[in-house]
């Protein structure tokens, strides 16, 4: 039984193959291993399509990045039609605590991407914040910002 979120549901093309459930990544066009954290961020991306009007064009899943010479991986890239990262999201199995070290984490993966808007999920708990990089600081937010409001 998959746990159900606090993101709301979606008809997933979900199958079983040699014993595992899978289901069809409409980012990535193939067919994706549902692990606790792939759900968390399956929700997460339709999340962002259905309900905050991000273009699923723009959306970019587990793209790689080089931090302090080390291979790393951000679950969640976003960018604006001129190519720029305008959002950043770390997603975390639902058992997972956000804490401190998650946060560190995705401030990492943004010294490396630079972007202004940042997400951490678990698909229990969701917690969004705008990096001010002129002055270095960071303001947590309550809500995502729809896609128009901060591509205008």
């Amino acid at each position: 039984m998959l746990q159900p979120l606090q993101l709301p549901p979606y008809p997933f093309k979900i199958t079983e193959h040699d014993g595992r459930l899978t289901l069809f990544d409409e980012i990535r066009k193939k067919h994706i291993i549902i692990t606790p954290e792939e759900w968390v961020r399956q929700h997460f991306v339709q999340y962002l399509i259905n309900q905050k009007n991000y273009p699923k064009t723009l959306i970019k899943l587990e793209g790689g990045l080089k931090l302090h010479g080390n291979a790393r991986r951000t679950d969640i890239v976003v960018f604006n039609p001129a190519g720029e990262k305008i959002l950043l999201i770390e997603c975390k199995a639902p058992s997972v605590h956000i804490d401190q070290k998650v946060f560190d984490q995705v401030a990492r993966y943004n010294m490396v991407h630079k972007v202004a808007l940042l997400a951490v999920s678990n698909g229990l708990k969701h917690y969004y914040c705008r990096i001010d990089f002129a002055n270095k600081g960071y303001q947590f937010i309550e809500e995502l910002p729809d896609y128009r409001e901060i591509n205008s």
